[in-house]
């Protein structure tokens, strides 16, 4: 239980501080209400940010006022977790694969110094889970119409069981409109832009199949674990795709 308050109360911190950097004045009560706790604890947070991280917290105590870091000063590095990293690293993938003239400038750069910060055994874990993320043809306008907003509480189980190759259960509204309850293995994660699909064992159907992400309603993890199939085993949503460089 410590660990996690620690790393819980690390992690606010590091939220805590581009939050005082992009956002006006904040009050502590904001900022309480914002992260769940109380006002003491963000005092005390607000209070260890100036002692000890040297962070220059502003005050202003006028009408409508608040506090903010300085706005001359920069949030200074960049603090990710691995899991973070990975997912920024796979999105500058999927971005550079796309091919997209916009922003596409620093990318290289910061895709080097991503993978410079990952221990020889990360890297190749890195390349196994890029190897599963696949890229298609655009999706159809058929496709595109009937896409709904992926739900985030669902998307997430989803996200974990697929880095960690556990089993996740799910429930799934079909085309037809039916919704049944399923349990998956996520080999294979497609984007047929902007609709993205997962190549999945269906324990149920005992049957490889795939599923559009934005119709998984909800989803739960278990600590089931899988082999990767092959994706030989799978039929594409719509015709071919590669996988990331």
């Amino acid at each position: 239980m410590t660990r996690t308050n620690s790393y819980s109360r690390l992690k606010r911190l590091e939220l805590l501080a581009a939050q005082l950097k992009q956002e006006g004045f904040c009050t502590i009560r904001d900022l309480a209400e914002a992260h769940q706790v109380s006002d003491r604890t963000i005092a005390r947070d607000l209070q260890l940010m100036r002692d000890e991280q040297g962070l220059p917290i502003e005050t202003d105590r006028g009408r409508g006022g608040g506090i903010r870091i300085a706005r001359n000063w920069g949030v200074g590095r960049l603090s990710l977790s691995y899991a973070e990293a990975v997912d920024l690293l796979i999105s500058i993938a999927v971005a550079e694969q796309m091919q997209s003239p916009l922003f596409l400038g620093n990318l290289a750069s910061i895709r080097r110094q991503l993978i410079a910060s990952f221990s020889s055994d990360r890297r190749e874990r890195v390349e196994r889970l890029k190897s599963r993320i696949l890229i298609g043809y655009t999706a159809s306008a058929t496709v595109q119409n009937t896409m709904g907003a992926a739900d985030l509480r669902a998307i997430q189980p989803l996200h974990q069981g697929f880095l960690d190759q556990t089993a996740i259960r799910i429930r799934y509204k079909a085309e037809s409109g039916k919704t049944t309850a399923r349990e998956i293995e996520a080999h294979y994660l497609v984007l047929n832009y902007p609709v993205w699909y997962v190549l999945a064992f269906d324990k149920l159907r005992a049957a490889c199949r795939v599923f559009r992400c934005d119709r998984i309603l909800a989803a739960n993890a278990t600590e089931t674990p899988f082999d990767i199939r092959p994706l030989t085993a799978f039929e594409p949503p719509e015709g071919g795709y590669y996988a990331l460089k």
